[in-house]
């Protein structure tokens, strides 16, 4: 499995609050980013993945309403996940 029990753990202590916070708002961007980055190298390989290609539009959608939410909710948060995490470029 590309993301095992550990590798969740390691993500959630680097951007939640400690490494059981699998609820932040932070935590569940940065799995949601991991998990796009890994269909993105899947999808690069394999072009006529339909299914999977759906897969990642949703994800990133969902990952898209939840930095919306963190923009309205408090834009400091919203502005450190997103210079952590490498999404504007």
């Amino acid at each position: 499995m590309y993301l095992d029990q550990k590798a969740k753990e390691k993500l959630f202590k680097k951007h939640g609050k400690n490494a059981k916070d699998t609820g932040s708002a932070e935590g569940q961007i940065a799995i949601f980013t991991h998990r796009i980055e890994h269909l993105t190298t899947h999808l690069k390989n394999n072009r006529k993945d339909y299914n999977t290609e759906r897969s990642l539009v949703m994800l990133v959608g969902k990952r898209r309403a939840l930095l919306d939410y963190l923009t309205k909710k408090d834009i400091l948060r919203y502005r450190a996940i997103v210079k952590e995490l490498g999404l504007r470029k």
